[in-house]
């Protein structure tokens, strides 16, 4: 089942098929969001709602993400997400807070929120056919994205800014991205993936 519709900008409501790659609204460069066929999903889901399946990430939840199943069984693709959640009670107590939840997001395999977001990414690439993956980062963001795409050798380029932390840049390096650094801020790192996406067709 195709679950996506296509994309809908954020400002302008403008929308767009799902075989087109898009990143931000061509009329306004609004953000797009997707739109899911939540009728489908409705009808193959049931009145029983989300099967019951062993699999402790976030692709547990896969009838309602917008990607196929991406494969990548045994690495940390599939390890995203399903992070545990903690109520300290002395911490609590130390707040005179009731309630006090702290969700560890460091059991991510990169240790960042950011690899359930990179993971779809990588599915998405990998259900359209991408050769590369793109992304501008000045830290997680791009390590999770260089760690997700070489779980299953999906290349990946990662534009940093040249004062990104260089422990940082070394992650980057490590997980087998291609690393560019770009004199200038984010906002420069940004633009240039935006520029070599339509250039390459990098996703």
């Amino acid at each position: 089942m195709n679950k996506m519709l296509g994309y809908r900008c954020s400002l302008c409501s403008q929308e767009y098929g799902s075989n087109e790659v898009q990143y931000t609204c061509p009329k306004d460069g609004g953000n797009l969001d997707i739109v899911l066929d939540i009728e489908a999903i409705h009808k193959s889901l049931g009145p029983a709602g989300l099967p019951i399946v062993d699999e402790s990430s976030l692709w547990r939840y896969l009838p309602l993400l917008p990607v196929q199943d991406p494969g990548g069984l045994d690495t940390p693709l599939r390890a995203a997400g399903w992070t545990p959640v903690f109520s300290p009670p002395r911490l609590k107590q130390e707040l005179g807070l009731p309630n006090l939840w702290i969700k560890d997001e460091s059991r991510n395999p990169t240790a960042s929120f950011k690899d359930r977001a990179s993971a779809v990414v990588v599915a998405r690439a990998r259900q359209i056919g991408a050769e590369v993956v793109v992304t501008a980062s000045t830290g997680n963001a791009g390590a999770a994205l260089a760690g997700m795409a070489a779980a299953v050798g999906q290349k990946a380029v990662i534009f940093a800014p040249r004062a990104a932390p260089p422990a940082k840049i070394a992650q980057l390096l490590i997980f087998g991205a291609q690393v560019i650094l770009v004199d200038g801020v984010y906002d420069d790192a940004f633009d240039l993936t935006i520029l070599a996406s339509q250039e390459f067709g990098w996703y």
